[in-house]
């Protein structure tokens, strides 16, 4: 028998196992990398975050991905090089976060790597047919294996995509195992580059809980400021909140049939992008308009997404509470606006819950990744609209 395959047979029978879960999001400000002790699986899974870093990434890295991020025109080799490149330089930032924290390798039983989304191509978006709904995560697994010496999970949204789902958001499947509640409804929002929300009904009421993407989160806000002034973001929304909010131009931006669409749905910077808002300039008639207010509007139209979508689902559940994550959750701006526009609700930190807000996704992904080990496809039956899968692709070392 080959010796990995009977490690993985020992690892799913432990009673826990020590996971490393991985996230980079569309914002390429670095990578999440989160130590786990996971015990048991399912409904009956139960992790303490042990360790927890942000490993920032050089301007080098950032501008070599953005030459395949979210383009339909690449060079090839750039992106078949940026495959190796980024498992690689993924595994060596692992070995460096481990030997900081003082644990070795060989005390970890597996990595979660999410990888770096470079296009998100469902055909809700596409509108194409011809081609099924599709997503691509590179930074190979195999690369981050032989890096770290860890067996890795990687490549998760491709089963979900499969099995019939649109490969995002994944979020419901993490928030449903750990953080559903007996009695309180929840919104568990998290505010990256795109804002997705998980809807979680109270356990008791038996009904199905689902994750939706429901707009822009920074993404918009930050490619802007980057093509303004070559800051990577909006840094305490200095810009914005020196700006007005111009109501035209946020009417035009929420003019689009993606809002109207009912949950779940997804979305991405393939569509809210430089060309996205160019159009709705020019159709509101804004194009000279200052800088600082179209970061103000900006941040008005996140909020704005953000706050119809709950206010849809607290038709449904009153006594909701939203937890936010996410990067979005330092810009004081859009907390604020989020806030205004949801008054009545408790908008509080994912703190609440006991977790760092910013360790959550590279969390859930660690959670995954325990699944595709330990356990079932039956539990996550309860989740409306998702394929019921265990997802991840294996990794050895060797």
């Amino acid at each position: 028998m080959n010796p990995f395959v009977e490690k993985l047979y020992s690892i799913a029978r432990k009673e826990y196992r020590l996971v490393i879960g991985l996230m980079s999001g569309t914002s390429l400000d670095g990578l999440d990398i989160a130590l786990c002790r996971i015990t048991g699986g399912g409904s009956g899974t139960s992790l303490d975050l042990l360790n927890f870093t942000t490993k920032s990434y050089p301007g080098d890295f950032q501008a070599r991905v953005r030459k395949v991020f979210a383009k339909r025109m690449i060079d090839q080799q750039e992106l078949v090089g940026l495959n190796a490149w980024i498992g690689a330089y993924h595994g060596g930032l692992i070995n460096d976060a481990l030997s900081e924290w003082g644990i070795a390798a060989d005390g970890v039983d597996l990595i979660a790597s999410h990888g770096q989304t470079v296009y998100h191509a469902p055909q809700s978006l596409t509108a194409d047919a011809s081609y099924p709904n599709s997503t691509l995560q590179i930074g190979d697994g195999d690369h981050v294996a032989v890096t770290t010496g860890i067996i890795t999970i990687s490549d998760f949204r491709q089963k979900h995509v499969a099995a019939g789902g649109e490969g995002a958001p994944l979020a419901a499947y993490g928030d449903y195992l750990l953080f559903s509640d007996a009695q309180e409804p929840r919104i568990l929002l998290n505010i990256g580059g795109i804002a997705n929300l998980t809807c979680l009904p109270p356990r008791e009421s038996g009904r199905p809980c689902f994750a939706t993407d429901v707009g822009p989160g920074n993404t918009l806000m930050d490619q802007y400021i980057q093509a303004e002034t070559g800051m990577a973001m909006d840094w305490n929304a200095g810009m914005a909140s020196s700006g007005t909010v111009h109501r035209g131009l946020l009417a035009a931006l929420l003019d689009h049939g993606f809002f109207s669409l009912p949950f779940p749905k997804t979305t991405g910077p393939e569509l809210f992008n430089l060309a996205f808002l160019a159009a709705a300039r020019e159709s509101s008639r804004t194009m000279g308009l200052p800088g600082k207010d179209v970061m103000a509007t900006l941040c008005a139209f996140s909020a704005e997404a953000i706050i119809r979508s709950v206010q849809e689902i607290k038709n449904e559940y009153p006594r909701a509470r939203v937890y936010v994550s996410g990067g979005g959750l330092h810009n004081p701006l859009l907390m604020r606006f989020i806030k205004e526009g949801c008054s009545g609700t408790d908008v509080c930190s994912f703190n609440e819950l006991g977790l760092l807000p910013d360790a959550k996704e590279a969390v859930l992904f660690a959670v995954l990744a325990n699944e595709a080990v330990a356990g079932n496809p039956a539990n996550v039956k309860a989740i409306r609209n998702a394929p019921a899968v265990c997802m991840g692709k294996f990794s050895f070392p060797a």
